[in-house]
């Protein structure tokens, strides 16, 4: 009985050694054991140590890469139960067909993976302050433009084209659109610099050297739009932008600004009573910050008056010139009633003769 068990036993084993079909077919069999076993681990142990941590990057990551490997391990099987029973045609076109299909699951894994590291990235602009939330359309753009030319590469070469002419013709078409294109791309790179150094953002208040003030309403990759105190939009080429000084009246430690109110009084004036009067007249107002506080400045001696500065701040820069109509409206209000003279050009006449 041992005998006849360890005789079959032997044909069986013969059998699959000399029957290729049998073989691919084992082939086949354990490639795709060995997929699920990687996807099992994969879902069930490797997502479970990356649910532990805070970050939700690992889960996407795993989530990704989990069917890629699980289609690359069956397409390593199907690669090698070609070359058991092709024969050496029918395998380089076999093998052509596969290289393509790993191309492609390969080109849509690093497009997927691009989008969720740089989502993840611009999320934390503390690690590459290029990367933001404005610039990652652009860098996601360029990224599946560099994955699709690297697939267009691998498919010409897993079907044995020539490459050498295709990427001659391509710088020369390159060359020519950056001619072309030359004040395009100088806005586009102008745009990723700003977003990237930020000396702007949308909602600050900035003054060019053109004299446009306005609130930024946009920040494109092409230009910025500014909105005048007027509702008008004017829209700046970035490359201009970049290039020009740009003063940000929102900027600094916080977004309130400092105005201004000059004054002037007559000589002789209790020049004291003034600074007091001013001093109340920017404190009772509601709309002037109490944080700086208030401030007035005797500036100097003027040709005839007394010249003095009232410097107070307010929220924001849009509220300039309301807030500095209700003060000089107050101003001149309080020094009437006061009795402080607020000069004035005055010409007097002489007559040295009547005509006859």
């Amino acid at each position: 009985m041992d005998l006849f068990n360890n005789a079959q036993l032997q044909n069986f084993l013969h059998l699959f050694s000399d029957n290729p079909y049998y073989q691919a077919c084992i082939v086949l069999l354990l490639g795709l054991i060995l997929a699920k076993l990687i996807n099992h681990l994969m879902a069930n142990v490797v997502m479970k140590i990356a649910q532990q941590t805070r970050s939700h990057l690992d889960n996407q990551v795993i989530l990704i890469t989990r069917p890629t490997l699980f289609y690359s391990i069956l397409l390593i099987a199907l690669a090698i139960a070609t070359h058991i029973v092709a024969t050496a045609a029918t395998e380089a076109l076999v093998f052509s067909l596969l290289k393509t299909i790993a191309v492609f699951i390969w080109t849509v894994f690093f497009i997927r993976m691009a989008r969720v590291i740089l989502k993840a990235i611009s999320l934390n602009p503390n690690q590459i302050p290029v990367v933001s939330t404005q610039t990652l359309p652009l860098f996601l753009n360029l990224a599946i433009l560099v994955i699709i030319g690297a697939a267009v590469y691998f498919l010409f070469s897993a079907w044995n084209i020539d490459m050498t002419a295709w990427l001659a013709s391509a710088g020369i078409v390159g060359i020519a659109v950056g001619f072309a294109a030359k004040d395009t791309l100088a806005n586009l790179f102008s745009g990723v610099f700003i977003l990237a150094d930020a000396p702007y953002k949308i909602g600050d208040y900035v003054v060019l050297d053109s004299t446009e003030r306005g609130e930024v309403t946009h920040i494109g990759l092409r230009s910025t739009r500014l909105l005048t105190r007027d509702d008008v939009e004017v829209t700046v080429p970035n490359s201009i932008m970049g290039n020009t000084k740009v003063i940000n009246e929102s900027g600094g430690p916080h977004k309130k600004f400092r105005i201004r109110t000059k004054v002037g009084v007559a000589y002789g004036s209790d020049i004291d009573r003034v600074k007091a009067l001013l001093m109340e007249i920017a404190l009772d107002d509601a709309d002037v910050c109490k944080d700086p506080e208030p401030r007035v400045r005797f500036r100097q001696f003027g040709a005839s008056s007394l010249d003095l500065e009232l410097l107070c701040w307010v929220e924001e820069p849009m509220l300039r010139g309301r807030i500095i109509d209700q003060l000089n409206t107050k101003i001149y209000k309080s020094f009437m009633q006061a009795g402080i003279e607020i000069p004035y050009s005055k010409h007097d006449i002489f007559i040295k003769e009547m005509p006859r």
